[in-house]
């Protein structure tokens, strides 16, 4: 068994980021990451996916990464693999974390590979890992074939026929879109809003950092602008940001309203009707992360980590990196988990100068 100070879990984007700055005050860490390889989390999205954001709100703090406009999926893949080899960042992959317990003498991390024990934890296992699907899915016909958006990868996986697509946010927009070139496509659900500009135009690129500055320091847990906010997205999901209404319907995507349950094994409408042409459902119905490792009492009655700007409330030493709406709506992008990074960074430093300090007492006290 390996001791060491900080364990962080997960080798994503928020878990590299921890590690650059736990490098930087002289931490000794280990980065495990369950994947083979680095960005690997990357990799099993959606074929067409591209990031919302260019290069300067891409990039993690040290290495820019390499690209002129949004990166495309496998773009910020090979950039996460290339950003922990250039850090040298001690990386441990496939190595997946199958226990976490308290110790008297600290935390037990317990993996495929060795075990450890560490005076701190750092969650940073990625916010979308566990799909969401509604409880009715499982009455729908066997004939008809589903998927979950974290499961989706190109048209190809469509059976022949009519597909329906159940959430009308960013994911279940750029499925449909690509969907409605090859067949019959449906799009379920309440629409969130949707940015007003064309991210990809003059215009957005001059939007763009004003509207980064106001998710990273308007929109937080601290505002009543950023709470309300967040009661809007637990409900109704994140606004468009490059797809919009107007591309739907140009595309001939047909917009139906929130699908209520299931008929004769197909989906049923709110307004009662029943979608018997349908072959293929996607579920893009949210996702979230899978803490079910983590033998601590940490969350609420909601399945939530209960934590301070990710601290954990009841667990002195474990922290939590990359959760929807840590402290802001940014803690989801780059720029955000930079800052929610540093922040815990900082409560670590103070939390081992006051270890030290204590050590000394007693020394300073004889003298």
């Amino acid at each position: 068994m390996d001791r060491i100070g900080t364990v962080v879990i997960g080798g994503g984007q928020a878990g590299l980021v921890m590690g650059h700055y736990l490098r930087r005050i002289g931490e000794t860490f280990v980065i495990l990451e369950a994947d083979a390889r680095v960005g690997d989390s990357w990799r099993r999205r959606y074929d067409s996916l591209r990031l919302f954001s260019r290069p300067r709100f891409a990039s993690l703090p040290g290495l820019r990464i390499p690209v002129r406009d949004c990166p495309t999926r496998d773009e910020m893949a090979d950039y996460l693999e290339r950003y922990a080899a250039h850090l040298e960042l001690p990386v441990r992959t496939g190595v997946r974390v199958t226990r976490v317990s308290r110790d008297p003498q600290g935390f037990m991390v317990e993996t495929t590979g060795s075990d450890y024990l560490a005076d701190r934890v750092v969650v940073a296992a990625g916010a979308h890992v566990r799909p969401h699907r509604p409880a009715y899915a499982a009455e729908l016909d066997p004939a008809i074939r589903q998927l979950h958006s974290l499961e989706y990868r190109h048209p190809g996986q469509l059976a022949d026929g009519a597909v329906l697509v159940v959430g009308a946010a960013n994911s279940g927009t750029d499925i449909a879109l690509e969907a409605v070139r090859t067949r019959r496509t449906l799009l379920a659900g309440r629409h969130p809003g949707q940015v007003p500009v064309d991210i990809d135009s003059p215009r957005g690129r001059m939007v763009t950092p004003v509207v980064m500055f106001v998710f990273k320091h308007v929109l937080t847990r601290r505002t009543p602008m950023g709470r309300k906010a967040l009661a809007k997205m637990s409900q109704q999901g994140v606004n468009l940001v490059r797809n919009k209404l107007e591309h739907l319907d140009a595309a001939g995507v047909v917009r139906l309203g929130r699908i209520e349950g299931v008929r004769g094994g197909y989906p049923v409408t709110a307004d009662g009707e029943v979608l018997d042409g349908v072959t293929t459902v996607v579920w893009c119905t949210g996702s979230g992360p899978d803490h079910s490792w983590l033998d601590l009492p940490v969350s609420g009655d909601d399945g939530r980590p209960r934590h301070e700007r990710g601290i954990a409330v009841d667990e002195p030493g474990l922290m939590f990196l990359g959760l929807e709406f840590q402290f802001a709506v940014a803690s989801g992008t780059i720029q955000g988990l930079d800052r929610d990074a540093r922040y815990l960074v900082r409560h670590i430093r103070r939390h081992t100068r006051t270890a030290v300090a204590a050590t000394r007492l007693p020394a300073a006290t004889a003298g």
